[in-house]
C-alpha cells in the first residue's frame, strides 16, 4: 500500500452492508494511514437543519440572505462538528489540503465566507464524520462492505445526493449484482 493509503478516495457501500447508517452511502475519505480513516457521508441529507440554520446559530451578519443550501450527515461521530469539503480554490488558516482536487476546512471563517459568496466555488457541508480504528476500514473492504473508487469534482459536487450512490457504483463499470457478496479463502 502506498503511503497515504486510500486518501482522497470514496467509499461505496455494497448493496449488502448491513449497517442501517452506512446503507447506500458514499463516503469521502480525508484521511487514511496506520492509525485508522476519516471521511464523510456525501450523499445523506440533514432534513431537519439547513445552512441559513448554521448561519443563525453563529451570528454570521450577512448582507442578503442566504441562498439554500444542503447540509450532510457526515457519519456518526460527533454529529454537531461541522466540516466543509470544498474545491481548491479556497486556501485560508485551518484549511487542509488533502490532494491536488480537494481540501477540507473546519472554521468558522468558510461558513461566513460562504454565507457573503466569498466561499470556495464548490463545497459540501457536512455535520459530524465517520471514522475507523487502524486496520478496521481494510478489514471491511476484506469483508466485501465497501468498494473503493476515484474521487471525482463531479461526483462529489455535481451529483444530485440522491444519485450518488448509483453514479459510484456505476463509475465501477461491472454489475454488481454478478459480484458475489460472500468472502472466503481458498
Amino acid at each position: 500500500m502506498k503511503k497515504d493509503y486510500l486518501t482522497g478516495k470514496c467509499l461505496v457501500a455494497m448493496p449488502n452492508l448491513e449497517d442501517e447508517r452506512f446503507k447506500n452511502t458514499v463516503v469521502y475519505l480525508c484521511a487514511h494511514n496506520q492509525e485508522g480513516a476519516m471521511g464523510f457521508i456525501v450523499n445523506k441529507q440533514i432534513k431537519e437543519f439547513c445552512f441559513s440554520d448554521l448561519v443563525g446559530q453563529f451570528n454570521i451578519e450577512n448582507i442578503s440572505p442566504v441562498a439554500p443550501m444542503i447540509l450532510h450527515r457526515g457519519g456518526p461521530q460527533e454529529q454537531v462538528r461541522g466540516f466543509v469539503l470544498h474545491s481548491k480554490d479556497y486556501d485560508k488558516e485551518g484549511t487542509i489540503s488533502v490532494d491536488d482536487k480537494f481540501s477540507v476546512s473546519s472554521s468558522i471563517s468558510i461558513l461566513n465566507d460562504i454565507a457573503f459568496g466569498v466561499g470556495p466555488t464548490y463545497n459540501l457541508i457536512a455535520l459530524g464524520y465517520s471514522s475507523w480504528s487502524p486496520k478496521q476500514l481494510e478489514f471491511e473492504i476484506i469483508n466485501n462492505d465497501w468498494l473503493v473508487i476515484d474521487a471525482t469534482p463531479e461526483l462529489l459536487f455535481k451529483t444530485p445526493d440522491n444519485h450518488k450512490w448509483q453514479r459510484a457504483i456505476d463509475e465501477l463499470d461491472f454489475d454488481i449484482n454478478r459480484m458475489s457478496l460472500r468472502t472466503g479463502r481458498a
